[in-house]
């Protein structure tokens, strides 16, 4: 599996609604495939929705962080790649 370019690493995880905040070093924007690493945890997902404070954004830059929707559960600290 492709390693990708690090983005940014996950600072927060609302389980019940399945959301990682994601603190990012890099920009990210809807329709990207990341890459979500850590603990027993490896998987790529498409990015189909982000928000920046409880609103809907397209593209987030860096030292931005964003909520976004992840298909498993994270926990923080896990890093996340662009691919």
């Amino acid at each position: 599996m492709e390693e990708g370019k690090l983005i940014g690493k996950v600072t927060h995880y609302f389980g019940k609604i399945g959301v990682a905040v994601i603190q990012l070093e890099d920009t990210l924007k809807v329709g990207d495939t990341i890459r979500i690493v850590g603990g027993q945890t490896d998987f790529t997902q498409t990015i189909e929705s982000m928000e920046i404070e409880h609103k809907k954004v397209q593209e987030a830059k860096a030292g931005e962080s964003v909520g976004v929707k992840v298909i498993q559960k994270v926990r923080e600290g896990y890093k996340v790649y662009k691919l």
